[in-house]
């Protein structure tokens, strides 16, 4: 269980697909190959089988395509919400590359110092950002740079200081057939879970150049790690079952703001939730506990700094 809620918090999600050139190269495939061979051989040297003709692949073979996280920032004693992606579908600019996204994204973090909160996170989301970061040559000093000592400053690269880095499978999940995946998780807590499809999806949502919909569904990812994160934190005592409330009313507000505006998409995910019957409500049976409610002030609204 994380000790502690940050000031800031981004709740993040990663979308990734299979990398022909990366594939081309490790596996000494001819220039002329074409791409979905590539990526089928990659497949087969990561032990594909019949029942398993797409296994999992080795992140560094992959190509990040999306980034999406919901961020809180406590200011003036309230909590500001906000939705951020990238490449940034909603604001015009679909085109990105594979160094520019992760570059910015975790340009972003360095600057801010939030706390970050992913599900799998350490093993995939941000594995894969910094072995992509390697392969592209993309710089993050502000990230990266760790202090002399856990108590002086924030550190990324540490799950033995404090909690900059809260990964929710850790905290949640157990072993084996135990181990509960982000939807089984989500909907279990009456969270929308992965109602528009699963990551396997995201593949074919980039061969048809599809951009805008793999963003929709990452920042669907991000929400709910983001809801299932409240939920989590709820337990931990940092809020009372009051303010927890009023915590997921502020991302029914988030929601209903950007889907009127850039987002329409999001509205599915609005009515997801009230379908599970729980947009807003709170746990159900949550008592009323002492929490930490608002963390203080951490200053203005998050934002990924870098232009396009």
């Amino acid at each position: 269980m994380f000790k502690r809620v940050q000031d800031r918090v981004w709740a993040f999600d990663a979308e990734w697909v299979p990398d022909p050139p990366t594939g081309r190269a490790v596996y000494g495939l001819a220039g002329d190959v074409a791409d979905e061979a590539v990526v089928e051989e990659m497949w087969r040297q990561g032990g594909a089988t019949e029942e398993e003709p797409r296994p999992y692949l080795k992140t560094v073979l992959c190509r990040v395509v999306s980034i999406a996280a919901v961020t809180r920032a406590v200011e003036g004693g309230s909590a500001q919400l906000g939705l951020h992606s990238l490449p940034d579908v909603a604001g015009g600019h679909p085109d990105a590359s594979e160094a520019d996204i992760i570059g910015r994204f975790l340009d972003g973090v360095g600057k801010q110092k939030p706390q970050l909160v992913g599900f799998n996170s350490e093993s995939a989301d941000l594995r894969i950002l910094l072995q992509r970061s390697l392969a592209n040559g993309v710089t993050a000093p502000d990230f990266a740079r760790r202090p002399e000592k856990p108590w002086e400053g924030v550190d990324y690269f540490t799950t033995t200081a404090a909690d900059w880095h809260v990964d929710l499978i850790e905290t949640v999940g157990g072993r084996g057939r135990s181990r509960p995946s982000l939807h089984e998780m989500a909907v279990s807590c009456g969270i929308p879970g992965k109602f528009t499809g699963a990551g396997s999806d995201v593949l074919e949502l980039w061969r048809a150049g599809d951009v805008a919909a793999i963003v929709a569904y990452n920042e669907f990812d991000a929400l709910t790690t983001y809801l299932l994160w409240l939920r989590a934190a709820l337990f931990g005592g940092f809020f009372t079952a009051d303010q927890h409330r009023r915590e997921e009313e502020r991302v029914v507000e988030l929601l209903q703001a950007e889907a009127a505006g850039s987002r329409p998409h999001l509205q599915a995910f609005l009515d997801e939730w009230q379908r599970l019957g729980r947009a807003g409500r709170g746990a159900a049976g949550a008592g009323d506990r002492p929490g930490a409610g608002d963390a203080p002030s951490g200053g203005p609204e998050p934002q990924f700094e870098l232009p396009l």
